[in-house]
């Protein structure tokens, strides 16, 4: 189905299933333990083996010998494979190092070799035992250090988020030095780790020349492709499943070297083998969310409207890595004719960064928005106010490209009416509560929604029982549910009359899950199949297609009716079709957007931050299941609670590695740091983005938090912390004194 016209009414408008807050389908499995994740996959592949995968001890230089005798002559060890003797495999397209092969090393705890045996622990054992003597080169491993000589270098995302090396309009020196109200800062974000609860973990099986691998992976055509290149096999020799993911948030949507090592490894033992990485493998071996460097510029008038603003942002990645895009939310959130906006990338020899949920948005608004509160502190504008001043219908770039849809004025007028910001007192530092310094801080929010085409297949049987089909993953966002609800209100049945199967590479493709994308575009493509079931119904069933009413599981047309299942007959009927997107994403900008509001409290003595209430008030389109749209809001508020006070993975700027690589040293916030949280969704749809009317909505609940905290803890205190996290250190010696 070609989407290139705005939708009209459909059957999903009748939101008889779809738009309601339904309790997620999969959610009995994950409470009872018997969810099928990838390494405990038991049940498809007999007689498995375990697979340790070492990785290497420097950043930079050459394995020159490694020494495998007494590991091979450990207990239960069946195969070793190392890098040694494994030539160099090809690196697939989204891979900026090779996974595997050869003597190079290029970032630390680069997999180096897999160790199979009988037992994880004779695995874990017998990889302790290998020797490897290692040419060390010095290595570039500091991006402040970097950074003066990095060049200008564009780049995207593959996630809605992407910029030139340097964009311009206008004159934005002249304005900019013109303007009688001005601010030069420089904000910086650390290296930041996925941190899921489900390591990456495969587990592989050949079958002759035919590979099977059931792995936790975000994209399962990405994966099907990249492994195929990578081990040179062609693509129908691949399958890949992957039904269910317990956390990927961007680190999923690649191959990394637990498949590959997988299938090596099942290949020399010649049996099934899983490998699951470690908690510092997966933080140094597979990707990272890269630290920036960002200063920005803003001038304007002293009426509060802005004359000129500049985003430049500064990363570091591998030689074939891209940057991490933290300019993009500045080229289209803001008014403002005078314009600039350019990225620059180091060439560090650190591990892969790449997406973390939000790539380029997130830490790209932890820098504007406080620059935006700093900015209508200097115009003595409250910051709610000083934003919807500078609200803008049309890309700021591109006057004649309007927003398809656009209430961001709306997410902060009614957040600042919910949270009680009117009782906000401007100057910071003057509420307290006991030992605590009380403050409000605030941040717009804004995504931009992705369209990228999307297949299913759907089957109908006698009993009036409908079958999705389609390569689309559920990574605990709720896939499995909004589907259903899409095929149930398509087919007019009850969701419980409606079975889905997802992540499986022999299922048509789909959007996959990534970008804030897959929601809309999986359910649209589910929409395609069905219009086309709908229309293979009517004809078994001798109807006028588009007279045919289905509702109640029943096909009505004028006055007369026939059960669904009636037209499926002994032999079923299968329909399969997706979405294809026309050219309304180049004619309308298409973003979501949102107003976030936090209350945090400062230790006066201490300087320990808790938050003690959060809203996020969102503009996302038609929302498809406010239950889980809402769990996926408040997971990443969490996150964003994250960013701001404590996730930092720590460099080793002399040996070139991530030192806090586990759960234990890399802090991520748990129950007792978040506090009540609210979210409100706008009454929105849209009718430009699909067949749906709806836009992603995961990741906008994420962008804008971070600086919402840090406004707040300066509302607090006085004390502007430009280098995130927001530790306690850079507060203490600057805290208020204790009455």
């Amino acid at each position: 189905m070609k989407f290139d016209t705005p939708a009209g009414a459909n059957p999903i408008d009748q939101l008889k299933v779809v738009g309601q807050p339904l309790d997620r389908i999969d959610g009995p499995l994950k409470t009872t333990g018997t969810a099928p994740y990838a390494y405990e996959r038991h049940d498809v592949a007999p007689n498995q083996a375990y697979g340790h995968v070492v990785g290497a001890g420097i950043a930079r230089g050459r394995v020159t010998a490694m020494d495998i005798a007494a590991a091979r002559a450990a207990a239960g060890v069946i195969a070793i494979v190392t890098t040694l003797d494994t030539p160099r495999l090809a690196k697939a397209k989204r891979n900026a190092a090779p996974l595997f092969g050869g003597a190079e090393i290029q970032h630390y705890h680069q997999a180096i070799a897999v160790v199979v045996a009988e037992s994880f622990e004779q695995a874990r054992a017998a990889a302790q035992l290998i020797r490897v003597s290692y040419a060390r080169e010095p290595g570039r491993f500091d991006l402040a250090a970097a950074a003066g000589s990095a060049p200008l270098v564009g780049g995207d995302s593959e996630e809605g988020s992407g910029a030139p090396p340097e964009d311009r309009r206008g004159d934005f020196e002249g304005a900019f030095g013109a303007a009688p109200v001005r601010l030069d800062q420089t904000y910086t974000t650390p290296d930041e780790s996925h941190a899921m609860m489900e390591p990456h973990a495969s587990i592989a099986a050949w079958e002759g020349d035919r590979l099977t691998v059931w792995t936790s992976s975000q994209m399962i055509a990405w994966g099907k492709a990249d492994l195929a290149t990578t081990l040179g096999l062609p693509p129908e020799k691949v399958r890949l499943v992957s039904p269910y993911i317990g956390g990927g948030f961007g680190g999923k949507l690649f191959l990394r070297a637990d498949a590959v090592l997988a299938a090596l490894g099942a290949r020399a033992a010649g049996r099934p083998v899983k490998v699951a990485l470690t908690r510092p493998l997966v933080a140094n071996n597979t990707t990272h969310r890269p630290a920036t460097i960002q200063r920005i510029r803003i001038g304007a008038g002293r009426d509060g409207r802005i004359t000129a603003i500049a985003h430049e942002s500064t990363s570091g990645n591998l030689k074939d890595g891209k940057p991490e895009t933290a300019v993009q939310q500045s080229k289209l959130l803001y008014a403002g004719a005078n314009r600039l906006t350019a990225m620059r990338l180091a060439e560090l020899d650190l591990p892969e960064g790449n997406a973390m949920r939000a790539p380029g948005e997130a830490p790209g608004l932890m820098a504007l928005e406080i620059a935006m509160d700093e900015m209508a502190e200097k115009l003595g504008l409250d910051p709610v106010r000083f934003r919807i001043l500078n609200d803008t219908q049309v890309d700021p770039e591109h006057p004649e490209r309007p927003f398809s849809h656009r209430q961001l004025v709306e997410c902060l007028s009614r957040g600042a009416e919910r949270f009680g910001w009117s009782g906000r007192n401007p100057k910071p530092g003057e509420r307290r509560d006991g030992r605590w310094l009380v403050g409000m801080g605030m941040a717009a929010g804004f995504r931009n929604n992705l369209l990228t085409k999307s297949a299913a297949r759907v089957r109908l049987d006698r009993e009036g029982i409908v079958t999705v089909e389609t390569d689309m993953t559920d990574i605990g966002t709720g896939s499995y549910t909004i589907i259903a609800q899409t095929a149930a209100e398509m087919m007019g049945l009850p969701i419980d009359k409606v079975r889905v199967r997802l992540g499986d590479s022999d299922f048509p493709v789909s959007a996959g899950s990534g970008g804030q994308w897959g929601a809309n575009n999986s359910t649209a493509g589910v929409y395609a199949a069905c219009v086309k079931l709908r229309e293979a119904v009517a004809q078994r069933l001798g109807f006028n297609s588009a007279d045919a009413a289905f509702a109640e599981g029943m096909v009505r047309a004028g006055n007369r009716s026939a059960p669904l299942g009636q037209a499926a007959g002994e032999a079923g009927l299968v329909a399969e079709d997706g979405i294809e997107y026309g050219d309304l994403a180049k004619r309308y900008q298409q973003s979501t957007f949102a107003g976030h509001f936090v209350e945090v409290a400062v230790d006066a003595a201490t300087g320990e931050t808790r938050v003690r209430r959060m809203l996020a008030v969102c503009a996302a389109g038609r929302i498809l299941n406010p239950k889980s749209a809402r769990s996926q809001v408040i997971g990443a508020m969490t996150m964003g609670v994250g960013a701001a006070l404590m996730e930092d993975l720590v460099v080793d700027k002399r040996l070139g590695f991530f030192v806090n690589h586990d759960l234990a040293g890399y802090e991520v916030p748990v129950h007792a740091d978040i506090p009540h949280q609210e979210v409100i969704f706008l009454d929105e749809v849209d009718p430009v983005s699909s067949p749906m009317k709806a836009k992603g909505v995961g990741e906008l609940g994420l962008c804008g938090v971070g600086a919402a905290i840090a406004n707040a803890v300066y509302n607090a205190t006085g004390i502007r912390v430009r280098d995130y996290p927001i530790t306690l250190d850079k507060l203490l010696d600057r805290l208020p004194e204790m009455a």
